[in-house]
C-alpha cells in the first residue's frame, strides 16, 4: 500500500509541484526602438535610439482576433523598454506595437517595422522567461545631410 501510495505521489504530486514553480515567473519582455535617421528602413550607424517612446503589448485571441491582454511601457534614457507579463498567453497572437515617438521630429511608423511578435507562452520548449522583441522603429521627417555617405557603406560593390 505505502508503495502505491509514493509511486501515486511521484506521477501525481511532484509534476504538479515543478510546474508550479513556473507558473508564477512572470515573462520578462524586452526590446527596443529607434528613430530612422536615413529613412532606409532599418538600423545604421546614424541610428538613435529613442527614450521616452510608447509602446504596447496587445495580445489578440488567435481564431477571433479580439483583444485578450495589454500593456503599455516606455522606453529608457538608451531606447529600451521592459514589461513583465504575468500570465501565459497560451495559443493568443501577441505583438509589440509602436504607439507614440517621444521625439515630434521622428515620429512616423516605419511600415513594417512598427511592431514585432512575441511568443509568451511555456508551452513551446523555452526554458528562460525572458523574451526579445525585434527593435522597431520611427522616420525621421527629414533625413540626415550625410545619409548618402553612410548608406554607401551598406550597397553592395557592383561585379
Amino acid at each position: 500500500m505505502a508503495k502505491n501510495l509514493l509511486v501515486l505521489f511521484a506521477v501525481c504530486v511532484l509534476p504538479a509541484i515543478v510546474s508550479a514553480r513556473f507558473v508564477g515567473e512572470p515573462f520578462v519582455l524586452k526590446g527596443c526602438v529607434y528613430c530612422d535617421t536615413c529613412r532606409c528602413g532599418y538600423e545604421t550607424d546614424a541610428t538613435t535610439y529613442m527614450a521616452g517612446a510608447l509602446v504596447r503589448i496587445e495580445c489578440r485571441n488567435k481564431d477571433t482576433a479580439q483583444l485578450t491582454y495589454t500593456k503599455e511601457a516606455v522606453t529608457d534614457s538608451t531606447g529600451h523598454y521592459t514589461v513583465k507579463v504575468h500570465t501565459d498567453r497560451g495559443d493568443d497572437f501577441c505583438d509589440a506595437v509602436l504607439v507614440k515617438s517621444a521625439d515630434p521630429e521622428c515620429s512616423t511608423p516605419n511600415l513594417g517595422r512598427d511592431r514585432a511578435r512575441v511568443i509568451l507562452t511555456r508551452n513551446n520548449g523555452l526554458t528562460s522567461n525572458i523574451r526579445f522583441a525585434n527593435a522597431m522603429g520611427f522616420l525621421k521627417n527629414t533625413p540626415l545631410a550625410n545619409c548618402p555617405q553612410i548608406l554607401q557603406k551598406y550597397q553592395e560593390p557592383e561585379e
